[in-house]
């Protein structure tokens, strides 16, 4: 896959899916914009994508923060002006527990995590994608935004939701840009994410991100129906 001269943003690009993902995509020539809390780590990303001979930009920032998608938009559209490929990555784990005992803290926080920051990103860099001669939104979901399990309510909730607003949005652009958005549900893959769910799993047991982000790479350079659903096994 050629994206050379591509923009490309990862959010979450810090470890697991995501930092993956912000490899791959170098590694396919696009310019990639990192974002995550973990300032350390980013840098890590960015040391080994330019070790491999790509480019990347990290933009440490805290999703929840007023004004700070605005401001990262903002300084997109300065220096290049459009924007062609947005990985929606970011997420968290509340913890796992009965409907009933959800605590409303954490659940508000993911609902600002998946769902409002969600909004935000799409209304940020709605324009700039739309500057893309194939601007490309990947939304990174989980089985459970649609299998509902018990005790995972926090978590499954609001990633339906979010969901549920990326079809929504793919449906408004679709006959007005050559804007896409695809869902990708990676399943059981080993991230920290999915240590905290399964303690007792062994890693070795599950798919390396590496597998996800090919996958995510290979479907940027295609032509799809949108909005687009995929599963990786």
């Amino acid at each position: 896959m050629n994206l050379s001269g591509k923009i490309a943003l990862v959010t979450g690009a810090s470890r697991g899916i995501g930092a993956a993902t912000a490899q791959a995509l170098a590694a396919a020539g696009a310019h990639v914009i990192i974002t995550g809390r973990d300032v350390k780590a980013l840098e890590g990303v960015e040391q080994a994508i330019h070790e491999a001979g790509g480019t990347a930009t990290i933009a440490p920032m805290d999703l929840l923060e007023q004004d700070a998608i605005t401001r990262l938009a903002e300084a997109v559209a300065g220096r290049w002006g459009k924007l062609d490929v947005m990985v929606v990555n970011a997420g968290i784990l509340p913890t796992l527990m009965p409907v009933v005992d959800i605590d409303q803290k954490a659940l508000g926080k993911a609902v600002s995590t998946h769902l409002l920051a969600t909004q935000a990103l799409l209304a940020a860099f709605d324009r700039l994608l739309r500057k893309s001669e194939a601007g490309r939104v990947i939304g990174i979901t989980t089985t459970v935004a649609t299998q509902p399990r018990a005790f995972w309510g926090a978590y499954a909730a609001t990633k339906a939701a979010q969901e549920v607003l990326l079809d929504c949005y793919a449906q408004e652009v679709a006959n007005i840009s050559s804007v896409k958005v695809a869902i990708v549900n990676p399943r059981a893959t080993r991230t920290a994410m999915r240590a905290k769910a399964y303690p007792g799993e062994d890693p070795k047991s599950v798919k390396d991100p590496a597998v996800v982000a090919d996958a995510v790479v290979e479907l940027i350079g295609q032509d799809f129906a949108s909005p687009h659903r995929i599963t990786i096994n």
